[in-house]
């Protein structure tokens, strides 16, 4: 059993892994949440592909003008990250969206095809949060856990952290779901450039609410375990009781 797995008992007056000030917490879930979900740059490079097609094709109404702006821009996007040695999971995750959607797109002949693939991962995502967060192992959780240094302990040592957790994937959940409530209908009943103006207009505001709430939520939450600091401290005791041992033996 590793210590990310062992149960510690905790109580009102003491919380693992406290840091004594609530400052320091906020701060250090700040940056997390920043580095989980990409911050300024990873918003512009999943508003900036879809918001190039829909303006291309309010103009012209041409469909492979706008597809392979929007394939080229996101292209870019990551050359730029690669070019500055930078991470490129949220480019690389914008250019998957745009490739679908465009294959979607000029598989059908119908623009508007070029939003489906995105309203079905959101679809997906919202039901993938919510029935992890009822299941008791909230998607949140899954996602940052990694990101904050804990991994899976807050499940069996960190009920507070879990229950924060759980609140996050559920607002995730609903608002994602809210979101697709106002997308689908669109799509059957509105025009190409008014679903994709729409669906860019949605792109921010409800991504920040849910990026917000999760920080509301964390914020008041224990502080994570750092598990791989427990597992060094353990690695390091553990050396030093062999080296004693060694030590008893030779005299």
């Amino acid at each position: 059993m590793t210590s990310a797995d062992k149960t510690t008992p905790t109580t009102n007056d003491q919380q693992p892994g406290d840091p004594g000030d609530p400052a320091d917490s906020r701060a250090v879930t700040e940056a997390a949440l920043f580095e989980a979900f990409g911050g300024v740059r990873g918003m512009v490079e999943t508003v900036l592909p879809g918001l190039l097609f829909v303006t291309i094709y309010t103009v012209n109404k041409n469909l492979q003008m706008s597809a392979i702006a929007a394939v080229a821009v996101s292209l870019a996007l990551v050359a730029v990250r690669l070019i500055r040695r930078d991470t490129v999971k949220h480019a690389f995750s914008g250019v998957f969206g745009v490739g679908f959607g465009v294959v979607f797109a000029m598989m059908t002949g119908d623009a508007k095809d070029f939003y489906l693939p995105g309203m079905l991962y959101t679809l997906g995502l919202a039901t993938a949060y919510l029935v992890t967060a009822a299941a008791g192992v909230p998607l949140i959780g899954l996602i940052l856990g990694p990101v904050f240094k804990e991994n899976l302990s807050w499940r069996t040592r960190n009920p507070g952290r879990k229950k924060a957790y759980t609140k996050a994937s559920y607002a995730w959940g609903l608002i994602l779901l809210a979101k697709c409530a106002i997308l689908f209908p669109l799509y059957w009943w509105a025009d190409t450039t008014q679903l994709g103006w729409v669906l860019v207009a949605l792109k921010i505001p409800p991504f920040l609410l849910a990026v917000w709430l999760t920080w509301v939520f964390l914020a008041k939450a224990p502080a994570p375990i750092d598990v791989f600091a427990e597992m060094e401290a353990e690695e390091r005791a553990e050396e030093a009781r062999k080296a004693a041992a060694r030590q008893d033996t030779v005299q």
